[in-house]
C-alpha cells in the first residue's frame, strides 16, 4: 500500500461517503446523537419503541424493564413470542422465493435454500425433535459443522420452545461430555462428519465417546449423514439419521409461544478458572438486539447478500448467522470450509461469485490474509462489497488500512464491533453511515448502551487513562445468569465493588473525542514497574512494523520489575533464526521503543511460524503465558488447531 506508512503516522479518520450516508439507515451524526439523546431521555420508552419496531410479538408486553431483583433483570417479561417466527414466519409470503442461505461446502458446491425452504425444513426437524420426547424447556445439544442444517437445528428447538446449546464441532469428547453434562442435555444432533481443507473430520466418534465416558441424561442421538465413509459407530443412546428422523413429518408446526425471559440457548465460553461458563441468553430480549444491531451496524437491506465467516457454535455464529440476519429476512452466506483451500483465494473467490455485499470476519483471518500479499484478492472482482466488519478481538491499525484500501477498495466502512458472548450482540461499534472511523478503534457505545471507562471503585477514569470497561445499565441481550450458577454470575460480572455495573473484563481508555479503545482483557494488562500496559497496545505496535505478520504479548513474573514482556512474533517470508533472528529482535524492540516508548520494550521475543490458535482461529494466550514461564502449558488443548507450535515456541525446534 502506497500511502500504508502515512496513514498510520497519525490518528487516520475515515468519514463515511456522501453516497454511503445517503442509503444507510442512519446516516447521519446528527441521527445518532437523536437515538443518543433519546435513549438518555426516555431509556424504557426508547428500547420499547424498538422491542416493537423489530420483533413481532404474539402477545404484547406491558412492562419494559424489571429492575426489582437486579442484577438479574428481565425485559418485556410479560410478552411472548416465538423466534422462529421472526426469523421464517413473519417473512412469508413475501419472501417465499428469496433465498434465505447460500450454502458453499469445502468442495465448493453450492445449495440455495429459499426461505419457503427454510420454513418446511425447520418445521419437519422441529416435529421430528416432537417426536422423540423433546418439549418446552428441554435442553438439546448441537454438534455440527458449519453448514445449513445447524441453522435449521437452532430453529427447530426455538420453534418448539426447546432450549440449545451449540459445541462448536472443534471441541473435543471430553469438552463435549462436560457440556452435555452440565445442561444435562435430553438430545445430542451430529454429523457423520465434516470437511475442513479436503480433510475428513469425523464429529459422531466423538459423540459415541462422549456418552461412553457417562452422559446419563441423554436418550437420543441423531445423526447427519453429510459426507459419508466413515465409521459410526453406535453410542449408548437411541439413535437416528437426520433423514430417518425427518420421514413422514409434516412441513407444518405449530410455534410454540414462550415467554420473553424464556432462555433461547445455553453457550459455553471460557472461564478464568478453566471451567466453561454456561451462559445464558433470553428469547425477547435478545432477538431484539440481534435484530437491531443487524440493522444499524451493518445497515443490511433487502438487497444485500451479507456473509459472516463464524462458525456457529460461537456466539457470533448465533447472533450474525442464525438469528440477526434472518430476522431482517436477508440473503446469507454459510460456508463450511477454511480461506485457505484450495488456494488462498477462497474468501475472495466466494465474494466474486455469490456478489456479496456485506463481509465479517475476524481480524486473525485478515492479518492471515494479508500475509499472502495483495496479489491474492487483486485477482477478484470485490465491487460488490460495500461494508466490511470485524469481530472477535481489536484489529490493529495496520491490517485495518489493508481491509479497507485493499478489500474494500477504499470505499466501504469497517465496522470494528465490540462484543461478547455474554452481551449477547454489538454494544460498542460505529454505525456506518454516521460515525467517522478511526483504525483501531471501536469507536461509540450504541445508542442505548451506557458504557464507561472507570477505576476499580467504579469512578471515571480521565480521558487516555485506562481503566475498566463497564456498562451502567442494563440492555435486553445482555446474559441472564450462568447456568446453574447464579453466585458466580453476580460475582463475575456485578461485583461488589463496581455496585449497578456490568464488569466486562476488558481494559480500555476512551480519547479526547470520546471514542473507546479496547486495550485487552484486564487479565492481559501487564504491569510493568508500576506501569499498566494493555497487550493489544504492544501488539499493534509489533505489527505496524512492516515485516510482522503477527504478534502476541504477554507478562511475565519478574522479582524487580513484577512484570516483563515477552513478544511472539510471526514474520512475513521464513522464520528468522541464529544471528537473523537476534538482529530481527534488536530491530523489533527498538521499533516498540519508538512506537510507545522504553517501558513497552518486550525483555524477550519469540518467532514461529505461526501461533497456538483453536480451530476458530483466536490465540490461546493461556498457552503464551506458560510458555513465557518455560512452563509446559496446562490444562485442555483439545481446541489447539497446530499443536506442533508449542514446541516450536518451547525452543525445540
Amino acid at each position: 500500500m502506497d500511502n500504508l506508512e502515512s496513514m498510520l503516522s497519525e490518528k487516520r479518520i475515515f468519514s463515511p461517503s456522501t453516497e454511503f450516508s445517503e442509503r444507510a439507515r442512519i446516516g447521519s451524526r446528527a441521527a445518532f446523537d437523536a437515538l443518543v439523546a433519546e435513549a438518555e431521555r426516555d431509556f424504557e420508552g426508547f428500547w420499547a419503541r424498538l422491542a416493537r419496531e423489530f420483533v413481532t410479538w404474539d402477545t404484547p408486553f406491558s412492562e419494559v424493564l424489571d429492575d426489582s431483583n437486579a442484577p438479574f433483570f428481565k425485559w418485556f417479561a410479560d410478552g411472548r413470542l416465538n423466534v422462529s417466527v421472526n426469523c421464517i414466519d413473519r417473512h412469508l409470503p413475501a419472501k417465499a422465493e428469496k433465498t434465505a442461505i447460500i450454502g458453499e461446502s469445502d468442495d465448493g458446491s453450492v445449495t440455495h435454500i429459499s426461505y419457503q425452504e427454510l420454513h418446511d425444513r425447520v418445521a419437519k426437524f422441529a416435529n421430528a425433535l416432537k417426536a422423540q420426547g423433546i418439549e418446552k424447556g428441554d435442553r438439546v445439544v448441537i454438534y455440527l459443522p458449519m453448514i445449513p442444517e445447524a441453522t435449521v437445528a437452532m430453529l427447530a428447538c426455538a420453534r418448539i420452545g426447546a432450549i440449545h446449546s451449540v459445541v462448536f464441532g472443534g471441541f473435543s469428547a471430553e469438552a463435549l461430555r462436560d457440556r452435555i453434562n452440565d445442561t444435562e442435555a435430553k438430545m445430542v444432533i451430529t454429523a457423520d462428519g465434516n470437511m475442513r481443507g479436503g480433510k475428513k473430520v469425523t464429529l459422531k466418534g466423538q459423540v459415541d465417546k462422549a456418552l461412553e465416558h457417562g452422559c446419563p441424561s441423554v436418550d437420543t442421538v441423531i445423526m447427519l449423514e453429510h459426507i459419508g465413509g466413515v465409521d459410526t459407530g453406535a453410542s449408548s443412546a437411541k439413535e437416528l439419521t437426520w433423514a430417518e428422523a425427518v420421514e413422514g413429518q409434516p412441513a407444518e408446526c405449530e410455534p410454540v409461544m414462550v415467554e420473553a425471559e424464556h432462555p433461547l440457548f445455553i453457550l459455553y465460553t471460557s472461564g478464568s478458572t478453566g471451567k466453561p461458563k454456561g451462559i445464558v441468553h433470553s428469547s425477547g430480549g435478545y432477538l431484539v438486539n440481534a435484530a437491531m444491531t443487524c440493522s444499524w451496524v451493518f445497515d443490511l437491506n433487502d438487497d444485500d447478500v451479507y456473509w459472516c465467516t463464524a462458525d456457529v457454535g460461537w456466539i457470533t455464529g448465533h447472533t450474525y448467522v442464525t438469528y440477526g440476519p434472518l430476522a431482517l429476512g436477508v440473503t446469507q452466506v454459510i460456508f463450511e470450509g477454511v480461506p485457505t483451500y484450495p488456494d488462498a483465494g477462497r474468501f475472495w473467490d466466494m465474494v466474486e461469485r455469490h456478489k456479496v455485499s456485506v463481509f465479517y470476519t475476524a481480524p486473525t483471518a485478515i492479518r492471515a490474509l494479508m500475509k499472502l500479499g495483495d496479489e491474492v484478492p487483486n485477482q477478484y472482482d470485490l465491487s460488490s462489497l460495500r461494508l466490511l466488519g470485524t469481530v472477535g478481538e481489536p484489529i490493529n491499525p495496520e491490517a485495518w488500512v489493508w481491509y479497507y484500501q485493499v478489500i474494500g477498495g477504499g470505499r466501504c466502512p469497517i465496522t470494528d464491533t465490540w462484543w461478547q458472548t455474554e452481551t449477547g450482540a454489538h454494544l460498542i461499534a460505529p454505525v456506518p453511515g454516521a460515525i467517522d472511523l478511526v483504525p483501531g478503534s471501536c469507536t461509540l457505545p450504541l445508542p442505548g448502551i451506557m458504557a464507561d471507562v472507570v477505576d476499580d471503585h467504579g469512578h471515571s477514569v480521565p480521558t487516555e487513562s485506562g481503566g475498566n470497561l463497564v456498562i451502567k445499565k442494563p440492555w435486553p441481550s445482555m446474559l441472564r445468569t450462568i447456568w446453574g450458577d447464579d453466585e458466580r454470575f453476580q460475582r463475575t460480572y456485578f461485583p461488589d465493588n463496581l455496585p449497578g455495573y456490568y464488569l466486562a473484563g476488558d481494559s480500555a481508555r476512551r480519547d479526547q473525542d470520546g471514542y473507546i479503545w479496547i486495550m485487552g482483557r484486564i487479565d492481559d494488562v501487564i504491569n510493568v514497574s508500576g506501569h499498566r500496559l494493555g497487550t493489544m497496545e504492544v501488539e499493534s505496535a509489533l505489527v505496524a512494523h512492516p515485516e510482522v505478520a503477527e504478534a502476541a504479548v504477554v507478562g511475565r513474573p519478574h522479582d524487580v520489575k513484577g512484570e516483563t514482556i515477552v513478544a511472539f512474533v510471526v514474520v512475513k517470508g521464513d522464520r528468522p533464526k541464529g544471528e537473523a533472528a537476534e538482529a530481527m529482535v534488536k530491530t523489533l524492540r527498538d521499533w516498540v521503543t519508538e512506537q510507545i516508548g522504553p517501558i513497552a520494550k518486550p525483555e524477550e521475543i519469540r518467532f514461529g511460524d505461526n501461533l497456538p490458535k483453536t480451530r476458530s482461529g483466536k490465540i490461546m494466550r493461556r498457552l503464551l503465558r506458560g510458555i513465557a514461564k518455560d512452563e509446559l502449558p496446562e490444562g485442555d488443548t483439545s481446541t489447539l488447531e497446530n499443536p506442533a507450535i508449542l514446541d516450536q515456541l518451547m525452543g525445540k525446534d
